[in-house]
């Protein structure tokens, strides 16, 4: 499953675990990306994983977009067909 996440500057990913393997690519924009006790200051090109159940959260800098990539599929992210 692959989403785009948009952030203004200042907003938050809170801090957070899930089953699912994250991939992400910083599509735009600076952002402080915290994966279980290491943080970096990543920007447009940069990407970053998460393994399964690492706690994992990021800051946007600057306005910007982020492209996850999750394995398996977040159910939680899917709407119901009507």
């Amino acid at each position: 499953m692959i989403v785009r996440v948009d952030f203004d500057a200042g907003a938050v990913g809170a801090a957070h675990g899930h089953v699912h393997r994250q991939v992400t690519y910083v599509l735009s924009g600076r952002f402080e990306v915290t994966i279980g006790d290491e943080t970096a200051v990543l920007e447009a090109g940069d990407t970053f994983a998460a393994a399964a159940d690492v706690v994992h959260g990021v800051r946007a800098l600057t306005d910007g977009a982020l492209i996850d990539s999750f394995t398996p599929a977040r159910a939680d992210f899917l709407s119901p067909v009507p």
